[in-house]
């Protein structure tokens, strides 16, 4: 199931855009579902691993090192 949203883009962004979609042979609404998908995750894995980097430091583990150490 999809949906719409209307997003407000400057024109060089917008025309950016248009040509990366063109180059891939894709459409626009594409490029920017992907690029949507790919921001949405990261955000996901930054907010679990802040929190689980404060659970770390909670234990005692500051650096990756720690961290290698505590698992192995």
């Amino acid at each position: 199931m999809t949906t719409s949203i209307t997003v407000s883009l400057p024109v060089d962004m917008k025309d950016a855009l248009e040509d990366l979609a063109r180059k891939e042979g894709v459409k626009a609404e594409h490029v920017v579902g992907q690029a949507i998908k790919e921001h949405l995750f990261l955000r996901q894995f930054r907010l679990l691993r802040d929190r689980m980097s404060a659970q770390a430091r909670g234990q005692g583990d500051i650096t990756d090192q720690d961290v290698f150490d505590s698992v192995s």
